[in-house]
């Protein structure tokens, strides 16, 4: 019997989780680690690894393929071009001191696409062969430029068989054109809603009758274009957050069930005005409380809230195929399944890329839409998007669950050969499936019913919580 790898960690309980390539995963103790170490298993030992998949008898066996198929399953594939984020400007008629998108005043002019622009990136659509495309308009204030907006929905419905459309805005000052635009079929609207409405005048709106006039807007979305369609996000400043509690009542009293925390990130203006470079230790802290108080919340509410992100890492400990996170795939292959185009038509593999190359860091375009794409520099950058064969990553039983962020280890420490463990993208999610199996093995049924709910299953199945002894 030969056994597949396995890598493991210590719990702060004293056992060990142990988990091999493929995302299989056990508790024991330090006397099958012994064992397992020195070639010393025990018969018990070696019936327990072949009944649950760590282990084979000959290559070619029903174990053995077994495993490959896992492996294979955890694996991420870009598939056609069909997810396309276009900036058709970079005007705000906000100045949030945490901007990502370095974004521009209002009435600043040449940071708009331009009629030759807006054409090059209908025909860049035009020669795009799926049949299903999705496309995300960002900013700047996406609405300052409804009538881009509207010509390339026009255009889309008339070559994609199926389309959908979101509209990231601030929701500020919405005209009652915009708002037709938003009751279009496959109009989705994202927004922002930092919090509590407290700490969104703080970091956004900056004055009380901009947070009603924004607090106005938001509830005529959801009332009048419904929840499904309506989506909004929290930044939070991991040094002076909003009480978890407060973040959790407003988004729940909206209707709202899925919120989606998101640190302050190192990009753009946040860049010169926030310590969001190495913010790790006390972003995991707020985010463990704030999830201790998610299932506080969900013990005694009507309806349940999730944390999104959590959630989605949650299911990806459970079962293979949750890639729908762009930031949390492996490999991590960027520029190929979507993209960004800026306001000046240059083309990008992610918005975080963008801003990479417009920090003058590095130069992460990958051509435009005048003269087609140039993959040759990301694909040097795909190259080394991949996590298990690397000497950081090979002894983490998270690999499998885990990804990979090139781009904000170039954005953060300019380089990709930081040793991983001192990374913030490895510092964040190495807290995160700590606190995911901290829960998965926990006995008290608050977590057990916030964790069913999370997993989306009537109730958690205790063998969820695989024990070798």
């Amino acid at each position: 019997m030969t056994v597949f790898p396995l890598r493991f960690r210590p719990s702060t309980s004293g056992d060990l989780l142990f988990a091999d390539e493929a995302g299989a995963y056990f508790k024991s103790d330090r006397d099958f680690l012994t064992r397992y170490a020195l070639d010393r298993l025990t018969d018990e030992d070696r019936h327990y690894l072949i009944r649950n998949g760590h282990a084979f008898d000959e290559v070619g066996d029903l174990a053995y393929s077994g495993f490959e198929h896992r492996f294979a399953s955890r694996l991420y594939s870009p598939g056609e071009l069909d997810y396309i984020i276009l900036v058709p400007t970079l005007r705000c008629n906000l100045a949030c001191g945490y901007c990502q998108v370095s974004r521009v005043n209002e009435n600043t002019p040449g940071f708009d696409w331009d009629e030759r622009t807006l054409e090059a990136v209908i025909e860049f659509l035009g020669g795009l062969t799926t049949a299903k495309l999705k496309i995300e308009f960002q900013g700047g204030e996406p609405g300052l430029r409804l009538d881009i907006l509207t010509r390339i929905r026009d255009f889309c419905l008339g070559k994609f068989e199926s389309c959908e459309f979101v509209v990231c805005t601030n929701l500020q000052e919405v005209s009652e054109d915009i708002w037709r635009f938003f009751g279009l079929p496959g109009v989705f609207v994202s927004t922002s809603l930092d919090g509590d409405y407290v700490t969104h005048e703080t970091q956004r709106t900056l004055s009380s009758d901009k947070t009603k006039a924004f607090s106005s807007n938001l509830n005529r979305a959801l009332t009048q274009l419904g929840s499904e369609k309506v989506s909004a996000l929290p930044t939070i400043n991991p040094h002076r957050p909003p009480a978890a509690r407060s973040v959790i009542e407003t988004y729940a009293s909206l209707g709202m069930r899925s919120i989606y925390l998101r640190p302050i990130n190192f990009q753009g203006f946040a860049r010169k005005k926030y310590d969001a470079a190495a913010s790790a230790s006390t972003w995991n802290g707020y985010h463990s409380n704030f999830i201790d108080d998610l299932v506080d919340y969900n013990w005694t509410a009507e309806y349940a809230v999730e944390e999104y992100y959590f959630v989605h890492c949650l299911r990806r400990v459970l079962r293979s195929g949750h890639n729908g996170h762009v930031d949390l795939r492996n490999p991590n292959i960027v520029g190929y399944g979507y993209l960004v185009i800026d306001y000046d038509g240059k083309a990008y593999p992610t918005d975080e890329a963008r801003m990479v190359t417009r920090l003058g860091q590095f130069d992460l375009s990958m051509g435009n839409v005048f003269d087609g794409l140039d993959r040759s520099t990301i694909d040097t950058l795909n190259s080394e998007a991949l996590s298990n064969y690397h000497p950081d990553c090979v002894h983490c039983p998270y690999q499998a669950f885990c990804g990979i962020d090139l781009v904000d280890d170039l954005s953060r420490y300019g380089r990709i050969d930081i040793p991983k463990h001192l990374t913030d993208f490895c510092q964040r999610h190495t807290y995160i499936f700590d606190k995911i199996f901290s829960m998965i093995y926990s006995d008290d049924p608050k977590v057990r019913k916030s964790m069913a709910i999370w997993a989306g299953v009537p109730t958690f199945d205790p063998a969820l919580a695989r024990w070798h002894r």
